[in-house]
């Protein structure tokens, strides 16, 4: 009989509303029996709403059980509640958030963030950075890179031939030049590279920001490649709040977490929604069917 599944759940900073929507999840009939759940670390006795220093300990640590137990084989992929970044720093977490944690702890250098709901999927080229830092840090090769990463990604959920749309830098895409030359002399050429290496894969743009996430919301795209944070999050968490899911591509095994953060501001008092766990859950489940595929 062959053995199940396992995918490994972690709290987060249980002062927050990870422990509640995880239970509710689990609890929600949405979640395949084809696979066993293991919740990862230590559990608590926190005041719902008043992250401590041992709320963001317990969490730091649950994500390092979480790598050696994928290490180990024991869990097949991850899925990672919300955790509170200034606490984490406050007990020794160098890195801006849990994206660059297992890549680093897992020795993967191509990797980027993805978040895919129902209308929307997009990749970031830079992450956790000063939007004032984005346009020294934005290199071609980054955009070819990430580029392959979300084509992968889409092929990987069964689109045989996946339509990525690159956003451009500057408004309008910088309007030939006139808002900045970046999209003339970075994204264009990244595109026009992408293109020849495109493998099946449709590569277009770069498209004006303030347009493309239409097209793509109506199913024209199947991804949108975005130059930085807030270029690609603020629509996806626009259209797709409830059924977003983070996706760290690249590492060798899959980890998801909802697009939410702690909220400690509702924790304990039942209005958390869950649905945004479910969907990271159905995802580490279905990346891990195609994996074994």
């Amino acid at each position: 009989m062959n053995q199940k599944t396992t995918i490994g759940i972690t709290l987060g900073d249980q002062a927050g509303i990870g422990p509640e929507v995880v239970e509710a999840a689990l609890s929600s009939g949405q979640i395949s029996d084809k696979f066993e759940y293991r919740i990862i670390g230590r559990r608590l006795d926190v005041v719902p709403g008043h992250p401590t220093r041992d709320s963001a300990q317990a969490a730091l640590d649950a994500l390092e059980e979480s790598v050696a137990l994928l290490k180990k084989g024991e869990i097949q992929a991850v899925v990672t509640a919300p955790v509170g970044k200034e606490g984490l720093h406050e007990v020794g977490f160098h890195f801006p958030g849990q994206t660059e944690f297992f890549a680093d702890r897992l020795s993967c250098d191509n990797h980027a963030m993805c978040l895919t709901g129902k209308n929307l999927t997009v990749a970031l080229v830079t992450i956790h950075v000063a939007l004032a830092d984005v346009p020294a840090l934005l290199k071609k090769d980054e955009i070819i890179r990430v580029g392959k990463l979300i084509a992968e990604f889409c092929r990987q959920r069964g689109i045989a031939k996946p339509r990525v749309a690159v956003c451009g830098l500057n408004p309008h895409a910088g309007e030939n030049g006139a808002f900045g030359k970046e999209d003339i002399e970075l994204v264009e050429p990244a595109v026009k590279q992408l293109q020849d290496y495109s493998d099946g894969v449709e590569f277009s743009g770069p498209h004006p920001p303030d347009t493309i996430f239409r097209p793509a919301a109506d199913g024209e795209y199947d991804a949108v490649l975005c130059m930085y944070h807030d270029q690609g999050l603020i629509p996806l968490k626009l259209l797709d709040f409830d059924t977003g899911v983070n996706v760290t591509l690249g590492l060798p095994y899959p980890r998801t977490s909802p697009d939410h953060g702690t909220a400690y501001n509702i924790a304990g008092t039942g209005k958390a929604s869950a649905s945004s766990m479910i969907h990271a859950i159905q995802l580490a489940c279905e990346m891990c069917d195609h994996s074994s595929e």
